[in-house]
């Protein structure tokens, strides 16, 4: 399992290369600071794209994240 450090750099590293993607948020458990912390929460990340087409033909950029 990754640290949260090393995903939160795989997160906005991939979004800083790659011109399609505009912005990069995060929503749920882990943006409410009341909500309690536990090993298996997961990272709810929206990407902002300038077109979606091309990440629905070609779904490998998920691979970037793992498996």
């Amino acid at each position: 399992m990754r640290a949260e450090e090393e995903m939160m750099n795989l997160i906005t590293g991939y979004a800083m290369n790659d011109n399609r993607i505009r912005a990069v948020y995060m929503n749920g458990s882990r943006t409410n600071p009341n909500a309690p912390k536990d090993l298996f929460q997961d990272f709810d990340i929206v990407y902002v794209v300038t077109e979606t087409a091309s990440f629905i033909r070609d779904e490998s950029w998920i691979l970037h994240f793992g498996d």
